[in-house]
């Protein structure tokens, strides 16, 4: 069957109109996203060393932080590799630089299980843990997600389920940005030099 001059012009009319709908919505959502306010660190919890620590005791300093656990088996020691790297590039500029691991996983990450773990990729980093309560207020305040995973396979039985961006946040403690899983220490350490010398 033919489509007459007439259907065809409608049919254009329609697929304009769509695309320019899709182009509405997701500029709608970016515009959101922009305008969203900026969130400042905000923590109550124990270190590896058994220390409670919130986020003025970093005042001054930029913080790295990345929220994962001690048995991810990827995301989360690629990551802190890479911040490591980035770390002791920065050589002399790294004690303006605070690196954090927030630990998820509660339930087996105490301040001793981290302290095996972190110190592993580097000594600058700072493991930090708590309650389950103190968690989740924890990840609510850095728009994080997390969640509990049943997997036979997995050590106790259960594995997590977690967001896996890098943040900065200013020495005043205030969101700067993110940096998506997979991102390289050079990627980073070029941008965090960039921020560091405004």
């Amino acid at each position: 069957m033919k489509l007459s001059a007439l259907q065809k012009g409608l049919w254009g009319l329609t697929a304009i109109a769509t695309l320019g709908l899709v182009w509405l919505q997701v500029s709608t959502r970016s515009e959101q996203r922009v305008d969203d306010p900026a969130f400042q660190a905000d923590f109550e919890l124990t270190d590896h060393q058994g220390m409670v620590r919130i986020e003025e005791d970093f005042a001054g300093r930029w913080m790295l932080v990345f929220f994962g656990f001690a048995n991810c088996p990827d995301v989360c020691p690629t990551t802190l590799a890479e911040v490591a790297a980035v770390m002791d590039a920065l050589g002399s500029d790294a004690t303006q630089v605070q690196p954090l691991f927030i630990s998820i996983d509660p339930e087996r990450d105490t301040p001793e299980q981290l302290a095996e773990f972190v110190p592993a990729f580097d000594a600058g980093i700072i493991g930090l843990t708590g309650t389950a309560d103190q968690i989740k207020r924890t990840s609510e305040t850095f728009r994080v997600y997390f969640e509990k995973i049943e997997e036979a396979a997995s050590r106790d039985g259960y594995t997590m389920g977690h967001s896996s961006q890098l943040f900065l946040f200013d020495p005043q403690g205030g969101y700067v940005g993110a940096w998506t899983y997979g991102t390289s220490a050079e990627e980073i350490l070029s941008d965090l030099k960039a921020r560091m010398s405004l």
